[in-house]
């Protein structure tokens, strides 16, 4: 077998590298980028087509316009989905298993029920939205929003108030983890693309995020000093509603929730063996034993396998579950990321196009001209493509593929290109609408007409999307980006 795959391998190190066949300008190169962005938003906004497919379709587009010799472009369309996808597939399904282990134990609810009982009956806001951090950091945003409903819809019916006035800062916090925090799709993907230092980007964002949590707090109580109409369907639900007792169960069983010691333990793990890693491999030579020892243990595909190996110990094998109802656990987590595992491949494929017709580092050569902070056009181009689009994966790994070229050949530090990189997971946390899925999600699931839900989640969104960006500019300073 060595003697097919050995010259085969020495054929693709001799191939030469893709250009374009012809070396066009700068305005003409930007003028088919910004073409590009707006056919990609027309495909998605007014036509409604899957954004991988719209992805895919304006990439080999772009590629066709920008020159790219026929011949090659699926060879660079293959590289953009290898390139991408070998840095985030493996983080992205293992968070989908770990947080559909935790949400079908009755794991959720749990965390619940402790906050709120040592925070008391009168703090149940706060208490939710402490457990909406926890929940965001390994559960999807939309996943966790549905999993924390019955607890909302539970606690409001007790107190006699809208769901959204539980649910609202929850919901906030948690879509602040979503953009901004590994293992979820788009900052992973965008990691992936600038090659960014994963667990670097986790520690910053987690205490940028801490923050926020008071924040989203703060803000949705002033937004809820008005009433909204509730809408009948949810108002039916919420009546038919019992005590929060009720809601305590297990999976598919009379045995109680795990307790929320572990399911803290659990979301805990990763993030405590990523941070062993990285401070390791920062402070130990590399020449030691234990340097290489800290980067296994800190690499996230590690520490998130060490997670689901915990959670398959403690949820499952110690409760009882039958080898074939775990079995099933993993297999429904996964169909529900195939959507987002393409578009982030769709979103690789874009950027490796833009690379190599030249238009990144036409880009580049322009924005040195105009001299605006990298940090700044970072955080505008990917709030700008959210609010045109909807998708927070699609907007963080457009953005990160545009700038991609003049990133990497800024000369910038790890520690910088990873803060650069959570300024742009928040540019896509702000201006939630209309276009967003998890808009409709907020809105339907607590209740509120949709001019509500631009009163209310809207503002909060794009009031903790700046917020995130003045904190992450804090990092810029401190990491030392205003003397790059």
């Amino acid at each position: 077998m060595n003697t097919l795959i050995i010259p085969a391998m020495l054929r693709a190190a001799d191939t030469p590298v893709i250009k374009p066949a012809a070396e066009l300008g700068t305005p003409l190169l930007l003028t088919i980028a910004a073409a590009g962005v707006i056919l990609l938003l027309i495909l998605i906004v007014r036509f409604k087509i899957h954004a991988f497919v719209a992805l895919l379709a304006v990439s080999i587009a772009v590629a066709v316009a920008a020159q790219i010799p026929l011949q090659d472009i699926f060879t660079v369309v293959s590289a953009g989905v290898g390139g991408t996808m070998g840095k985030v597939a493996l983080l992205i399904a293992l968070g989908a298993i770990l947080g559909r282990m935790i949400e079908v134990s009755g794991g959720v609810q749990s965390l619940a029920d402790h906050f709120t009982a040592k925070l008391g009956p009168t703090r149940v806001a706060i208490a939710l939205t402490i457990v909406g951090f926890l929940v965001a950091v390994p559960v999807f945003f939309e996943v966790g929003v549905i999993v924390l409903v019955p607890v909302v819809y539970a606690f409001a019916k007790i107190a006699g108030v809208h769901p959204v006035k539980f649910g609202l800062p929850m919901a906030g916090i948690m879509l602040a983890i979503h953009v901004a925090v590994p293992p979820h799709p788009g900052i992973v993907a965008g990691a992936g693309v600038l090659g960014a230092d994963v667990g670097l980007i986790m520690i910053i964002s987690l205490l940028i995020c801490i923050p926020l949590g008071f924040l989203s707090y703060g803000v949705s109580a002033l937004l809820n000093r008005r009433s909204y109409e509730l809408l009948p369907a949810v108002k039916k639900i919420v009546e038919e509603f019992g005590s929060p007792e009720t809601l305590i169960t297990s999976h598919k069983g009379g045995i109680a929730p795990p307790r929320p010691r572990l399911i803290i333990s659990l979301v805990a793990a990763p993030i405590v063996l990523i941070l062993l890693g990285t401070v390791g491999t920062l402070t130990i030579p590399k020449e030691s034993f234990w340097y290489g020892f800290c980067a296994f243990i800190g690499n996230p595909f590690f520490a998130l396998l060490v997670a689901v190996g915990l959670s398959f110990f403690t949820l499952a094998v110690r409760r009882g579950w039958s080898l074939q109802e775990t079995s099933n656990v993993f297999e429904e987590s996964l169909p529900p990321i195939a959507s987002i595992l393409m578009i982030v491949a769709g979103g690789g494929i874009f950027g490796t196009v833009l690379q190599v017709s030249g238009i990144g580092a036409a880009l580049s050569k322009t924005l040195d001209g105009w001299g605006l902070p990298i940090l700044l056009l970072g955080f505008l181009i990917s709030l700008i493509l959210r609010a045109a689009q909807g998708s927070a994966t699609v907007a963080i790994v457009t953005t990160t593929g545009l700038l991609s070229s003049a990133i990497l050949a800024g000369g910038y530090t790890p520690a910088q290109i990873a803060v650069i990189t959570i300024a742009i997971g928040f540019g896509a946390l702000g201006l939630s609408h209309v276009t967003d899925a998890g808009f409709w999600v907020v809105v339907r699931y607590y209740g509120l007409t949709v001019a509500d839900g631009l009163k209310t989640w809207t503002v909060l969104t794009t009031i903790l999307g700046v917020a995130g960006f003045l904190l992450t500019f804090v990092a810029w300073i401190l990491v030392g980006g205003l003397s790059t």
